[in-house]
């Protein structure tokens, strides 16, 4: 190969790497150029979840997701057959405490007081034989006949027998005197007591029932029929389709000064149409969001905000997770 041909060969070369390097310039130039073109964010919509107070089985749901349901409908009904245990139990306490408070108001019967005698009786009987032989084993003891375990057994049983005769008698006097003012008032407070376990009772069982405590539509549903669920466990969540809104990210040197109250316009490519917005919420998404460097040596960085914007009029048929353009 000549010199000539050789120079003709590196000019080319030298050419196409030109052309090359000028071809991915304009390239990159134009996706810089259009990298800010816009700022995309999505619909979104205030949600709250249905859950129970009581853990139970789900026995049946009454409705089905996408359904619009309205304040007071019928979403589950669980069964909770503990709850209608515990709600006997508290019956048959609030019986007991009322019959107990009726029994002080009316004060001992003569057969009670009569019968409180007789125990008092038996009680002092059994002191007196156990003071004496604990009296002989003492006197044992000193003797060194004894020892000093069966000593204190004796007196153990003395001991027991003076409190069983203490006890008698209390009961006696209390019967001879009648239920006092204070114990009149607190049967009456164990009256109140079980009565409000039976209303909280109650209340558990309406948890069995699960009605809609606001207007919206069933986005989703998580039990099935026949599962168990937990106390606080969601059984579906409901979308409240009144209060809808715009959330964009956006980095802060695209904000150019918006503030909440601003307004502006968000192409909706759902329906191919404009949306006016007004901006409701700033805030920033925090040291977890995306950060621009805006030199390569890193001067500082960029963070980005989490931009809340609410329709300033109604739009029909805007629904969550529906993109929503703003153009620059």
């Amino acid at each position: 190969m000549s010199t000539e041909s050789q120079h003709k060969s590196v000019l080319f070369g030298v050419i196409a790497f030109a052309a090359v390097i000028i071809i991915v310039g304009i390239i990159g130039l134009f996706t810089i150029d259009n990298e800010q073109d816009f700022i995309q964010g999505q619909v979104d919509v205030t949600e709250y979840r249905v859950s129970s107070k009581v853990p139970g089985r789900i026995l049946e749901i009454r409705v089905k997701e996408g359904d619009y349901v309205k304040v007071g409908d019928t979403l589950a009904i669980l069964d909770a057959p503990e709850v209608e245990a515990k709600k006997v139990q508290a019956q048959s306490a609030e019986n007991a405490a009322s019959a107990l408070s009726d029994m002080a108001k009316a004060g001992a019967r003569q057969e009670q007081i009569q019968g409180a005698f007789e125990l008092w009786q038996q009680a002092k009987a059994g002191l007196e034989i156990a003071q004496k032989s604990y009296q002989r084993v003492q006197r044992l003891f000193d003797e060194g006949v004894l020892s000093e375990q069966k000593r204190d057994e004796a007196y153990a049983q003395y001991k027991a027998y003076e409190a069983q005769e203490k006890a008698a008698k209390s009961q006696y006097d209390m019967a001879m005197n009648g239920a006092r003012s204070e114990e009149k008032r607190a049967a009456a407070a164990q009256v109140n007591r079980a009565k409000g376990a039976i209303q909280e009772v109650n209340s558990y069982i309406h948890e069995t029932v699960q009605v809609a405590q606001m207007e919206g539509e069933v986005s989703n549903i998580y039990p099935k029929v026949g599962e168990l669920v937990g106390t606080g466990s969601p059984i579906m969540t409901i979308s409240i389709m009144s209060d809808m809104w715009g959330t964009f990210n956006v980095r802060e040197d695209l904000l150019n000064g918006m503030k909440v109250g601003d307004k502006f316009n968000a192409f909706v490519p759902a329906f191919n149409k404009e949306l006016q917005l007004q901006v409701s919420s700033i805030k920033d998404e925090g040291s977890y969001a995306t950060w621009k460097a805006t030199k390569s040596n890193g001067q500082y960085d960029l963070r980005t905000f989490e931009v809340k914007a609410r329709p300033t009029t109604k739009f029909e048929g805007l629904r969550p997770g529906m993109s929503l353009v703003i153009k620059k």
